[in-house]
């Protein structure tokens, strides 16, 4: 499967780039220009991240891995409270006790869980309009609900068996509940709670990118261990080769599946906007969450519900786990769909219901 989708990769790249070279004539080369594009935003958002990663692993590992330990949970399942592409990958891997759990935590957990509480929501709350934000948080509720289909999908798909996937991932779980009951109590606070908790991952970030830069161009570093910034961007580098052909792809399988989806939004009775919105946030969450005041009421809290579990899934993250833990991609991708479709479908069966 994974030769396959790395195919499919390099046939975005090839057409991406020779529509780019024939003046844009499709649509697609731009998008595969727009792959080195995102070269600069992606090593800001992780490069810090990555090279603070054996640090912070070492600050955390007094408390944290005797903690996680104690309830049989392997400390990498930390790494899940932050985006995949934002060192939760990372922190994932310095912490892991077993390897193929830190893969799991740091690639698909990171992934839903994540990137959910780090981006999706503070983000998502400062784009869509105050009107609109109780449809946003009934929908980031709904999506947390389904969040275990795709976290134990993910996990099966990655080989890891269902009690052991289940009780790895407690702390997620219990996590998950308070920010569900947070939101259903008490929506305003919880938001602001989590913007300065992502303003928070950001200044972490940006302080490791300028000790790391400062490092690679002077030769000093008052924090010991960091890892070196030419390494932070070998991974971003490869992301963004990837994206080369993800972005493209993701593009052609987004107009493929424009007409059916249409239809199948006017058997919902959903607005054509709100379907499209959830093949353009399985790509990107900006541009989907801009289409916000386009969608009907049933479409904003269905697709706020779609991108706990499928946010980016077609370019960054894929991108990431191309570059990083290839063999994962099958769970990344069977764990995002299936969290979101799941969600997607409770918000159909509630509003059906009346609910």
């Amino acid at each position: 499967m994974n030769r396959v989708l790395m195919l499919i990769m390099a046939a975005g790249a090839i057409g991406g780039g020779i529509d780019s070279i024939r003046g844009n004539r499709r649509g697609y080369g731009a998008r595969f220009e727009e792959g080195f594009l995102l070269l600069g935003p992606t090593a800001l958002s992780m490069a810090g991240m990555i090279c603070l990663a054996p640090v912070l692993a070492d600050i955390l590992g007094s408390f944290v891995v005797p903690l996680y330990r104690k309830i049989g949970v392997d400390p990498a399942m930390f790494g899940s409270v932050l985006a995949i592409d934002m060192g939760g990958y990372q922190l994932a891997k310095e912490l892991a006790s077993d390897a193929g759990i830190g893969r799991y935590g740091g690639i698909v957990a990171a992934a839903i869980f994540g990137c959910t509480i780090v981006f999706t929501i503070p983000v998502g709350m400062g784009i869509v309009r105050k009107e609109e934000q109780q449809f946003f948080a009934k929908g980031m509720m709904y999506g947390l609900v389904t969040m275990p289909v795709g976290l134990m999908t993910g996990g099966m798909l990655a080989g890891i068996s269902p009690g052991v996937c289940a009780h790895q991932n407690l702390p997620t779980f219990l996590l998950a509940a308070l920010l569900l009951a947070g939101l259903w109590k008490n929506q305003e606070k919880m938001v602001r709670g989590f913007c300065v908790f992502a303003k928070a991952i950001d200044i972490v970030i940006k302080t490791g990118l300028i000790l790391a830069v400062t490092e690679y161009m002077c030769g000093f570093n008052p924090i010991k261990g960091m890892a070196p910034v030419k390494e932070a961007m070998e991974v971003v580098t490869s992301i963004g080769i990837v994206m080369l052909g993800s972005l493209p792809a993701a593009e052609f399988l987004k107009r493929r599946l424009q007409k059916p989806f249409t239809r199948l939004g006017g058997r919902l009775s959903m607005k054509p906007e709100s379907m499209a919105g959830l093949l353009v946030g399985s790509v990107s969450v900006i541009p989907a969450l801009s289409m916000y005041s386009d969608m009907d009421e049933k479409g904003k809290v269905a697709n706020a519900a779609f991108l706990v579990s499928a946010a980016s899934l077609l370019a960054a993250h894929m991108g990431f786990t191309i570059s990083m833990e290839p063999e994962l991609l099958g769970a990344l991708i069977g764990g995002k769909l299936s969290g979101g479709i799941a969600a997607f479908a409770l918000v159909i069966f509630l509003y059906r219901k009346g609910r």
